[in-house]
Protein backbone atom coordinates (compact mmCIF):
# COMPACT_ATOMS: atom_id res chain seq x y z
CA UNK A 1 0.00 0.00 0.00
CA UNK A 2 1.14 3.55 -0.72
CA UNK A 3 2.52 5.67 2.10
CA UNK A 4 -0.15 8.26 1.34
CA UNK A 5 -3.92 8.07 1.18
CA UNK A 6 -5.33 7.13 -2.21
CA UNK A 7 -8.16 9.54 -1.42
CA UNK A 8 -5.79 12.41 -2.18
CA UNK A 9 -6.05 11.43 -5.86
CA UNK A 10 -9.73 12.27 -6.01
CA UNK A 11 -10.53 15.30 -8.18
CA UNK A 12 -14.28 15.84 -8.24
CA UNK A 13 -15.63 12.92 -10.28
CA UNK A 14 -12.21 11.81 -11.57
CA UNK A 15 -8.88 10.44 -10.40
CA UNK A 16 -5.95 12.75 -11.08
CA UNK A 17 -2.33 12.95 -10.03
CA UNK A 18 1.25 13.63 -11.10
CA UNK A 19 2.32 10.90 -13.51
CA UNK A 20 5.84 11.89 -14.58
CA UNK A 21 8.83 13.56 -12.93
CA UNK A 22 10.36 13.16 -9.49
CA UNK A 23 7.20 13.44 -7.39
CA UNK A 24 4.83 10.89 -8.92
CA UNK A 25 1.58 10.42 -7.02
CA UNK A 26 -0.28 8.45 -9.70
CA UNK A 27 2.00 5.48 -9.17
CA UNK A 28 1.78 2.00 -10.71
CA UNK A 29 0.43 0.58 -7.46
CA UNK A 30 -2.17 3.35 -7.07
CA UNK A 31 -3.51 2.90 -10.61
CA UNK A 32 -3.67 -0.89 -10.28
CA UNK A 33 -5.45 -0.76 -6.92
CA UNK A 34 -7.98 1.84 -8.11
CA UNK A 35 -8.69 -0.15 -11.28
CA UNK A 36 -9.25 -3.35 -9.32
CA UNK A 37 -11.53 -1.38 -6.99
CA UNK A 38 -13.54 -0.16 -9.98
CA UNK A 39 -14.14 -3.76 -11.08
CA UNK A 40 -15.21 -4.66 -7.54
CA UNK A 41 -17.50 -1.63 -7.46
CA UNK A 42 -19.07 -2.78 -10.75
CA UNK A 43 -19.67 -6.24 -9.30
CA UNK A 44 -21.52 -4.77 -6.35
CA UNK A 45 -23.54 -2.45 -8.58
CA UNK A 46 -24.58 -5.06 -11.17
CA UNK A 47 -24.41 -8.23 -9.05
CA UNK A 48 -22.05 -10.16 -11.32
CA UNK A 49 -18.33 -10.98 -11.30
CA UNK A 50 -17.11 -10.67 -14.88
CA UNK A 51 -17.19 -7.65 -17.20
CA UNK A 52 -15.86 -6.49 -20.53
CA UNK A 53 -14.28 -3.08 -19.99
CA UNK A 54 -13.17 -0.71 -22.74
CA UNK A 55 -10.03 1.36 -22.06
CA UNK A 56 -8.46 4.23 -23.98
CA UNK A 57 -6.19 7.22 -23.50
CA UNK A 58 -5.39 10.68 -24.79
CA UNK A 59 -1.94 11.71 -26.03
CA UNK A 60 -0.13 12.13 -22.70
CA UNK A 61 3.40 10.72 -22.44
CA UNK A 62 2.48 8.68 -19.36
CA UNK A 63 -0.44 6.97 -21.11
CA UNK A 64 1.40 3.72 -21.89
CA UNK A 65 2.55 3.23 -18.29
CA UNK A 66 -0.91 3.97 -16.90
CA UNK A 67 -2.50 1.70 -19.50
CA UNK A 68 -0.28 -1.21 -18.44
CA UNK A 69 -1.40 -0.74 -14.83
CA UNK A 70 -5.07 -0.52 -15.80
CA UNK A 71 -4.63 -3.65 -17.88
CA UNK A 72 -3.13 -5.49 -14.92
CA UNK A 73 -5.92 -4.30 -12.64
CA UNK A 74 -8.74 -5.38 -14.96
CA UNK A 75 -7.30 -8.73 -16.05
CA UNK A 76 -6.22 -9.79 -12.53
CA UNK A 77 -9.78 -9.13 -11.39
CA UNK A 78 -11.10 -11.68 -13.87
CA UNK A 79 -12.61 -9.21 -16.36
CA UNK A 80 -11.75 -8.70 -20.03
CA UNK A 81 -10.19 -5.51 -21.38
CA UNK A 82 -10.74 -4.07 -24.87
CA UNK A 83 -8.21 -1.37 -25.77
CA UNK A 84 -9.63 1.16 -28.23
CA UNK A 85 -6.42 3.13 -28.85
CA UNK A 86 -6.12 6.93 -28.81
CA UNK A 87 -9.66 8.17 -28.21
CA UNK A 88 -11.75 11.05 -26.93
CA UNK A 89 -13.40 10.83 -23.53
CA UNK A 90 -16.97 11.20 -24.89
CA UNK A 91 -16.44 8.30 -27.29
CA UNK A 92 -15.80 6.05 -24.30
CA UNK A 93 -19.33 6.65 -23.09
CA UNK A 94 -20.90 6.48 -26.55
CA UNK A 95 -19.47 3.03 -27.19
CA UNK A 96 -21.45 1.86 -24.17
CA UNK A 97 -24.63 3.07 -25.92
CA UNK A 98 -23.72 1.24 -29.14
CA UNK A 99 -23.35 -2.42 -30.09
CA UNK A 100 -19.65 -2.36 -29.24
CA UNK A 101 -20.17 -4.99 -26.56
CA UNK A 102 -18.67 -3.51 -23.39
CA UNK A 103 -20.17 -3.16 -19.93
CA UNK A 104 -18.13 -0.20 -18.69
CA UNK A 105 -15.18 1.95 -19.74
CA UNK A 106 -12.12 3.76 -18.42
CA UNK A 107 -10.53 6.82 -19.99
CA UNK A 108 -6.91 7.64 -19.17
CA UNK A 109 -6.70 11.43 -19.17
CA UNK A 110 -6.21 14.52 -17.04
CA UNK A 111 -8.17 16.75 -19.42
CA UNK A 112 -6.52 20.19 -19.79
CA UNK A 113 -4.00 19.80 -16.97
CA UNK A 114 -0.24 20.07 -17.65
CA UNK A 115 1.57 17.28 -19.48
CA UNK A 116 3.03 15.76 -16.29
CA UNK A 117 -0.45 14.94 -14.96
CA UNK A 118 -2.72 12.03 -15.78
CA UNK A 119 -5.80 10.38 -14.39
CA UNK A 120 -8.78 8.08 -14.83
CA UNK A 121 -12.41 8.71 -15.78
CA UNK A 122 -14.97 5.96 -15.38
CA UNK A 123 -18.21 5.29 -17.26
CA UNK A 124 -21.14 2.91 -17.05
CA UNK A 125 -24.07 2.87 -19.51
CA UNK A 126 -25.84 5.26 -17.11
CA UNK A 127 -23.10 7.88 -17.53
CA UNK A 128 -19.99 9.13 -15.77
CA UNK A 129 -19.51 8.38 -12.10
CA UNK A 130 -20.22 11.01 -9.46
CA UNK A 131 -18.13 12.04 -6.48
CA UNK A 132 -19.76 9.56 -4.10
CA UNK A 133 -18.97 6.72 -6.49
CA UNK A 134 -15.31 7.78 -6.56
CA UNK A 135 -15.29 7.87 -2.76
CA UNK A 136 -16.55 4.30 -2.65
CA UNK A 137 -14.03 3.10 -5.24
CA UNK A 138 -11.18 4.64 -3.24
CA UNK A 139 -12.52 3.05 -0.05
CA UNK A 140 -12.48 -0.36 -1.75
CA UNK A 141 -8.98 0.32 -3.11
CA UNK A 142 -7.63 1.00 0.36
CA UNK A 143 -9.44 -2.02 1.84
CA UNK A 144 -7.89 -4.47 -0.64
CA UNK A 145 -11.20 -6.29 -1.13
CA UNK A 146 -10.94 -7.29 -4.80
CA UNK A 147 -12.13 -9.93 -7.23
CA UNK A 148 -9.59 -12.38 -8.66
CA UNK A 149 -9.27 -14.24 -11.94
CA UNK A 150 -7.67 -14.17 -15.38
CA UNK A 151 -9.27 -11.93 -17.97
CA UNK A 152 -8.46 -11.59 -21.67
CA UNK A 153 -6.94 -8.62 -23.52
CA UNK A 154 -7.96 -7.51 -27.02
CA UNK A 155 -7.81 -4.42 -29.21
CA UNK A 156 -10.68 -2.88 -31.17
CA UNK A 157 -10.92 0.77 -32.28
CA UNK A 158 -14.13 2.79 -31.97
CA UNK A 159 -13.20 6.30 -33.11
CA UNK A 160 -14.13 5.65 -36.76
CA UNK A 161 -17.61 4.56 -35.74
CA UNK A 162 -17.94 7.48 -33.34
CA UNK A 163 -16.83 9.95 -36.03
CA UNK A 164 -19.36 8.47 -38.45
CA UNK A 165 -22.10 9.04 -35.88
CA UNK A 166 -21.21 12.75 -35.81
CA UNK A 167 -21.09 12.95 -39.61
CA UNK A 168 -24.52 11.35 -39.93
CA UNK A 169 -25.92 13.74 -37.31
CA UNK A 170 -24.97 16.70 -39.49
CA UNK A 171 -26.11 15.06 -42.72
CA UNK A 172 -29.51 14.14 -41.33
CA UNK A 173 -30.04 17.64 -39.92
CA UNK A 174 -29.03 19.36 -43.16
CA UNK A 175 -30.46 16.90 -45.68
CA UNK A 176 -27.24 16.86 -47.70
CA UNK A 177 -24.32 14.49 -48.06
CA UNK A 178 -21.71 17.27 -48.05
CA UNK A 179 -23.40 20.27 -46.42
CA UNK A 180 -20.08 22.01 -45.71
CA UNK A 181 -18.88 22.30 -49.31
CA UNK A 182 -17.39 25.75 -49.82
CA UNK A 183 -16.69 26.23 -46.11
CA UNK A 184 -13.17 26.45 -44.69
CA UNK A 185 -12.98 25.28 -41.10
CA UNK A 186 -9.78 25.12 -39.08
CA UNK A 187 -9.25 22.66 -36.26
CA UNK A 188 -6.74 23.26 -33.47
CA UNK A 189 -6.32 20.08 -31.43
CA UNK A 190 -3.40 21.37 -29.36
CA UNK A 191 -1.66 18.00 -29.98
CA UNK A 192 -4.35 16.29 -27.89
CA UNK A 193 -6.82 13.64 -29.03
CA UNK A 194 -9.02 15.94 -31.15
CA UNK A 195 -7.09 15.81 -34.41
CA UNK A 196 -9.48 13.17 -35.76
CA UNK A 197 -12.19 15.78 -36.20
CA UNK A 198 -10.60 17.37 -39.25
CA UNK A 199 -10.12 14.21 -41.30
CA UNK A 200 -12.93 12.00 -40.03
CA UNK A 201 -15.75 14.50 -39.50
CA UNK A 202 -15.19 17.72 -41.41
CA UNK A 203 -13.69 16.34 -44.62
CA UNK A 204 -16.48 13.77 -45.20
CA UNK A 205 -18.93 16.68 -44.85
CA UNK A 206 -17.13 18.56 -47.63
CA UNK A 207 -15.25 21.14 -45.55
CA UNK A 208 -11.84 22.52 -46.49
CA UNK A 209 -9.63 21.92 -43.43
CA UNK A 210 -6.37 23.31 -44.83
CA UNK A 211 -4.64 25.48 -42.27
CA UNK A 212 -5.68 23.25 -39.37
CA UNK A 213 -2.93 22.99 -36.79
CA UNK A 214 -1.43 20.79 -34.09
CA UNK A 215 -3.47 17.75 -35.11
CA UNK A 216 -0.71 15.23 -34.41
CA UNK A 217 -0.87 13.73 -30.91
CA UNK A 218 2.05 14.85 -28.75
CA UNK A 219 1.75 14.46 -25.01
CA UNK A 220 4.32 17.18 -24.33
CA UNK A 221 1.92 19.78 -25.86
CA UNK A 222 4.77 21.68 -27.53
CA UNK A 223 2.68 24.43 -29.15
CA UNK A 224 0.17 25.47 -26.53
CA UNK A 225 -1.89 23.88 -23.79
CA UNK A 226 -5.00 22.23 -25.28
CA UNK A 227 -7.57 24.28 -23.41
CA UNK A 228 -10.41 26.39 -24.91
CA UNK A 229 -10.12 28.77 -21.95
CA UNK A 230 -6.42 29.45 -22.40
CA UNK A 231 -5.75 32.91 -23.84
CA UNK A 232 -2.62 31.77 -25.70
CA UNK A 233 -4.46 28.86 -27.31
CA UNK A 234 -7.30 31.09 -28.47
CA UNK A 235 -4.85 33.68 -29.81
CA UNK A 236 -3.05 30.99 -31.81
CA UNK A 237 -6.32 29.79 -33.34
CA UNK A 238 -7.49 33.34 -34.06
CA UNK A 239 -4.32 34.07 -36.01
CA UNK A 240 -4.74 30.86 -38.00
CA UNK A 241 -8.37 31.70 -38.84
CA UNK A 242 -7.49 35.17 -40.10
CA UNK A 243 -4.38 34.01 -41.97
CA UNK A 244 -6.28 31.28 -43.80
CA UNK A 245 -9.49 33.32 -44.28
CA UNK A 246 -11.48 30.55 -42.64
CA UNK A 247 -15.19 30.61 -41.89
CA UNK A 248 -14.69 29.14 -38.45
CA UNK A 249 -12.00 27.90 -36.10
CA UNK A 250 -12.53 25.06 -33.62
CA UNK A 251 -10.45 24.25 -30.56
CA UNK A 252 -10.67 21.22 -28.27
CA UNK A 253 -9.20 20.36 -24.91
CA UNK A 254 -6.93 17.33 -24.59
CA UNK A 255 -9.63 14.67 -24.37
CA UNK A 256 -12.32 16.50 -26.41
CA UNK A 257 -14.99 16.81 -23.75
CA UNK A 258 -14.77 20.62 -24.10
CA UNK A 259 -14.67 22.92 -27.11
CA UNK A 260 -14.51 26.55 -28.10
CA UNK A 261 -14.65 28.41 -31.40
CA UNK A 262 -13.35 31.47 -33.22
CA UNK A 263 -15.40 33.39 -35.79
CA UNK A 264 -14.18 34.32 -39.27
CA UNK A 265 -12.98 37.71 -37.96
CA UNK A 266 -10.78 36.10 -35.29
CA UNK A 267 -13.14 36.93 -32.41
CA UNK A 268 -13.60 34.08 -29.98
CA UNK A 269 -16.97 32.39 -29.50
CA UNK A 270 -16.43 31.34 -25.94
CA UNK A 271 -17.94 31.54 -22.47
CA UNK A 272 -21.10 33.73 -22.53
CA UNK A 273 -21.01 34.05 -26.33
CA UNK A 274 -20.87 30.30 -26.84
CA UNK A 275 -23.65 29.69 -24.33
CA UNK A 276 -25.78 32.35 -26.02
CA UNK A 277 -25.22 30.74 -29.42
CA UNK A 278 -26.16 27.28 -28.18
CA UNK A 279 -29.21 28.75 -26.45
CA UNK A 280 -30.30 30.41 -29.70
CA UNK A 281 -29.95 27.10 -31.53
CA UNK A 282 -31.98 25.13 -28.99
CA UNK A 283 -34.65 27.62 -27.92
CA UNK A 284 -35.88 28.33 -31.44
CA UNK A 285 -37.46 24.87 -31.42
CA UNK A 286 -38.87 24.84 -27.89
CA UNK A 287 -38.76 27.13 -24.86
CA UNK A 288 -36.91 25.73 -21.88
CA UNK A 289 -34.43 26.32 -19.08
CA UNK A 290 -30.73 26.76 -19.85
CA UNK A 291 -28.66 25.74 -16.82
CA UNK A 292 -25.22 27.36 -16.52
CA UNK A 293 -22.51 27.79 -13.92
CA UNK A 294 -22.42 30.72 -11.53
CA UNK A 295 -20.11 33.11 -13.41
CA UNK A 296 -22.28 33.81 -16.44
CA UNK A 297 -23.30 37.38 -17.21
CA UNK A 298 -26.49 39.35 -16.67
CA UNK A 299 -26.48 40.04 -20.40
CA UNK A 300 -26.74 36.30 -21.06
CA UNK A 301 -29.81 36.12 -18.81
CA UNK A 302 -31.50 38.89 -20.79
CA UNK A 303 -30.58 37.22 -24.07
CA UNK A 304 -32.01 33.84 -23.05
CA UNK A 305 -35.19 35.48 -21.77
CA UNK A 306 -35.55 37.38 -25.06
CA UNK A 307 -35.71 34.01 -26.79
CA UNK A 308 -38.54 32.88 -24.54
CA UNK A 309 -36.31 30.74 -22.34
CA UNK A 310 -35.26 30.87 -18.73
CA UNK A 311 -31.73 31.07 -17.37
CA UNK A 312 -30.84 29.15 -14.21
CA UNK A 313 -27.44 30.30 -13.01
CA UNK A 314 -26.29 27.42 -10.82
CA UNK A 315 -23.02 26.21 -9.28
CA UNK A 316 -19.59 25.82 -10.83
CA UNK A 317 -18.67 22.28 -11.87
CA UNK A 318 -19.93 20.57 -15.02
CA UNK A 319 -21.41 17.71 -13.00
CA UNK A 320 -23.39 20.21 -10.92
CA UNK A 321 -25.04 21.87 -13.92
CA UNK A 322 -25.71 18.51 -15.60
CA UNK A 323 -27.35 17.09 -12.48
CA UNK A 324 -29.47 20.23 -12.09
CA UNK A 325 -30.68 20.08 -15.68
CA UNK A 326 -31.51 16.39 -15.29
CA UNK A 327 -33.40 17.18 -12.09
CA UNK A 328 -35.49 19.78 -13.92
CA UNK A 329 -36.36 17.37 -16.71
CA UNK A 330 -37.25 14.66 -14.22
CA UNK A 331 -39.67 17.08 -12.56
CA UNK A 332 -41.37 17.86 -15.88
CA UNK A 333 -39.51 21.11 -16.66
CA UNK A 334 -37.87 21.03 -20.09
CA UNK A 335 -34.15 21.84 -19.91
CA UNK A 336 -32.27 21.12 -23.15
CA UNK A 337 -28.79 22.25 -22.10
CA UNK A 338 -26.43 22.19 -19.15
CA UNK A 339 -23.31 24.23 -19.87
CA UNK A 340 -20.29 25.71 -18.12
CA UNK A 341 -18.34 28.75 -19.24
CA UNK A 342 -15.31 26.42 -19.42
CA UNK A 343 -16.74 24.83 -22.59
CA UNK A 344 -18.37 21.78 -20.99
CA UNK A 345 -21.76 21.49 -22.75
CA UNK A 346 -24.18 18.63 -22.21
CA UNK A 347 -27.34 18.29 -24.33
CA UNK A 348 -30.49 16.47 -23.26
CA UNK A 349 -30.69 15.04 -26.79
CA UNK A 350 -27.23 13.45 -26.33
CA UNK A 351 -27.56 11.66 -22.96
CA UNK A 352 -26.37 14.79 -21.12
CA UNK A 353 -22.83 13.82 -22.11
CA UNK A 354 -20.35 16.69 -22.04
CA UNK A 355 -18.93 16.20 -25.52
CA UNK A 356 -16.92 18.93 -27.25
CA UNK A 357 -17.20 17.23 -30.64
CA UNK A 358 -20.99 16.99 -30.37
CA UNK A 359 -21.12 20.67 -29.36
CA UNK A 360 -19.25 21.53 -32.55
CA UNK A 361 -21.63 19.46 -34.70
CA UNK A 362 -24.43 21.75 -33.51
CA UNK A 363 -22.41 24.72 -34.78
CA UNK A 364 -21.69 22.94 -38.07
CA UNK A 365 -25.40 22.42 -38.70
CA UNK A 366 -25.93 26.16 -38.24
CA UNK A 367 -23.07 27.07 -40.55
CA UNK A 368 -24.35 24.73 -43.25
CA UNK A 369 -27.78 26.40 -43.12
CA UNK A 370 -26.58 30.01 -43.14
CA UNK A 371 -27.67 32.22 -46.00
CA UNK A 372 -25.17 34.03 -48.20
CA UNK A 373 -23.46 36.80 -46.24
CA UNK A 374 -24.51 35.50 -42.82
CA UNK A 375 -22.21 34.25 -40.08
CA UNK A 376 -22.72 32.48 -36.77
CA UNK A 377 -22.48 35.52 -34.56
CA UNK A 378 -25.42 37.17 -36.32
CA UNK A 379 -27.51 34.86 -34.14
CA UNK A 380 -26.21 36.55 -30.97
CA UNK A 381 -25.99 40.14 -32.21
CA UNK A 382 -28.41 41.28 -29.47
CA UNK A 383 -26.31 39.78 -26.66
CA UNK A 384 -25.33 42.52 -24.22
CA UNK A 385 -21.67 42.01 -23.38
CA UNK A 386 -19.83 43.58 -20.45
CA UNK A 387 -17.28 46.31 -20.95
CA UNK A 388 -14.80 44.30 -18.92
CA UNK A 389 -14.51 41.08 -16.96
CA UNK A 390 -11.81 39.57 -14.77
CA UNK A 391 -11.02 36.88 -12.21
CA UNK A 392 -8.76 37.36 -9.21
CA UNK A 393 -7.79 34.47 -6.93
CA UNK A 394 -6.95 35.15 -3.30
CA UNK A 395 -5.56 32.55 -0.91
CA UNK A 396 -5.45 31.63 2.75
CA UNK A 397 -2.14 32.30 4.50
CA UNK A 398 -0.26 30.61 7.35
CA UNK A 399 -2.68 32.07 9.94
CA UNK A 400 -5.51 30.01 8.51
CA UNK A 401 -6.65 27.06 10.64
CA UNK A 402 -9.66 25.75 8.69
CA UNK A 403 -9.90 27.42 5.30
CA UNK A 404 -13.24 25.81 4.41
CA UNK A 405 -14.95 27.07 7.56
CA UNK A 406 -13.23 30.47 7.31
CA UNK A 407 -14.25 30.82 3.66
CA UNK A 408 -17.84 29.94 4.48
CA UNK A 409 -17.81 32.58 7.20
CA UNK A 410 -16.52 35.26 4.81
CA UNK A 411 -19.23 34.48 2.29
CA UNK A 412 -21.94 34.76 4.95
CA UNK A 413 -20.44 38.07 6.12
CA UNK A 414 -20.50 39.41 2.55
CA UNK A 415 -24.16 38.47 2.20
CA UNK A 416 -25.01 40.35 5.39
CA UNK A 417 -22.95 43.34 4.24
CA UNK A 418 -24.82 43.41 0.93
CA UNK A 419 -28.16 43.39 2.75
CA UNK A 420 -27.18 46.49 4.72
CA UNK A 421 -25.66 48.69 2.03
CA UNK A 422 -27.65 50.94 -0.30
CA UNK A 423 -25.13 50.74 -3.17
CA UNK A 424 -24.90 46.98 -3.38
CA UNK A 425 -27.33 44.09 -3.20
CA UNK A 426 -27.23 40.32 -3.13
CA UNK A 427 -28.30 38.74 -6.43
CA UNK A 428 -31.64 36.92 -6.05
CA UNK A 429 -30.44 33.80 -7.91
CA UNK A 430 -27.49 33.07 -5.65
CA UNK A 431 -26.66 29.35 -5.56
CA UNK A 432 -22.92 29.58 -4.91
CA UNK A 433 -20.81 31.94 -2.85
CA UNK A 434 -21.91 35.56 -2.68
CA UNK A 435 -22.91 37.19 -5.96
CA UNK A 436 -23.26 40.92 -5.33
CA UNK A 437 -24.70 43.54 -7.66
CA UNK A 438 -23.12 47.02 -7.62
CA UNK A 439 -25.11 50.12 -8.53
CA UNK A 440 -24.20 52.64 -11.20
CA UNK A 441 -21.32 54.81 -10.01
CA UNK A 442 -20.10 52.07 -7.67
CA UNK A 443 -18.92 49.66 -10.34
CA UNK A 444 -22.09 49.15 -12.38
CA UNK A 445 -21.79 45.38 -12.47
CA UNK A 446 -21.41 42.35 -10.24
CA UNK A 447 -18.83 40.32 -8.40
CA UNK A 448 -18.97 36.71 -7.27
CA UNK A 449 -16.90 35.56 -4.31
CA UNK A 450 -16.81 31.80 -3.90
CA UNK A 451 -14.68 28.99 -2.53
CA UNK A 452 -12.62 26.67 -4.69
CA UNK A 453 -13.98 23.13 -4.52
CA UNK A 454 -10.79 21.56 -3.20
CA UNK A 455 -8.09 24.18 -2.65
CA UNK A 456 -7.53 26.98 -0.08
CA UNK A 457 -8.43 29.57 -2.71
CA UNK A 458 -11.24 32.09 -3.12
CA UNK A 459 -11.80 33.01 -6.78
CA UNK A 460 -13.42 36.43 -7.25
CA UNK A 461 -15.11 37.14 -10.58
CA UNK A 462 -15.85 40.68 -11.74
CA UNK A 463 -17.98 41.96 -14.58
CA UNK A 464 -18.85 45.60 -15.26
CA UNK A 465 -20.87 47.46 -17.87
CA UNK A 466 -18.40 50.37 -17.77
CA UNK A 467 -14.63 50.60 -18.16
CA UNK A 468 -12.98 50.94 -14.78
CA UNK A 469 -15.96 49.42 -12.98
CA UNK A 470 -14.12 46.26 -11.98
CA UNK A 471 -11.53 48.18 -10.01
CA UNK A 472 -14.22 50.13 -8.17
CA UNK A 473 -15.86 46.89 -7.08
CA UNK A 474 -12.47 45.43 -6.19
CA UNK A 475 -11.68 48.42 -3.97
CA UNK A 476 -14.92 47.92 -2.10
CA UNK A 477 -14.14 44.25 -1.58
CA UNK A 478 -10.55 44.99 -0.57
CA UNK A 479 -11.71 47.25 2.24
CA UNK A 480 -13.93 44.46 3.53
CA UNK A 481 -11.53 41.54 3.14
CA UNK A 482 -8.45 43.24 4.59
CA UNK A 483 -9.98 42.71 8.02
CA UNK A 484 -9.44 38.93 7.82
CA UNK A 485 -5.91 38.17 9.04
CA UNK A 486 -5.91 34.66 7.57
CA UNK A 487 -6.43 35.93 3.99
CA UNK A 488 -3.66 36.82 1.56
CA UNK A 489 -5.28 39.51 -0.62
CA UNK A 490 -2.09 40.56 -2.42
CA UNK A 491 -3.53 39.55 -5.80
CA UNK A 492 -6.59 41.73 -5.19
CA UNK A 493 -4.39 44.68 -4.27
CA UNK A 494 -2.28 44.19 -7.38
CA UNK A 495 -5.42 44.05 -9.51
CA UNK A 496 -6.53 47.41 -8.13
CA UNK A 497 -3.18 49.12 -8.57
CA UNK A 498 -2.18 47.40 -11.82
Amino acid sequence: MENFSLKSLKSGTDIRGTATGSNITLTDEAVTLITRAFVKWLSEKYNKDKFTIAVSNDSRVSAKRILNCVRLGVLSSGSDLVYTGLSSTPSMFMLLKSSFGCDASIMITASHLPSDRNGLKFFTPEGGLDGKDIDEILRIAESGDFLSGEGEYSEKPFMDEYSHMLVEKVRESCGKDKPLLGKKIIVDAGNGAGGFFAEKVLMPLGADVSGSQFLEPDGKFPNHIPNPEDAGAIESLSKAVIKNKADLGIIFDTDVDRAGAVNFDGKEINRNRLIALLSAILLKDKAGVIVTDSVTSDGLTKFIESLGGKHLRYKRGYKNVIDKSKELNDSGVYSPLAVETSGHAAFKENYFLDDGAYLVTKLLICIANLKEGQNLTDMISSLEEPAEGAEVRITFNKDSRDFKAEGKGIIEDLKKFADNNKDISLAPDNYEGARINFASGCGDGWTLVRMSVHDPVMPINFESRVLGGNKKMAEKLFNILKGYAFLDITNLKNFITG
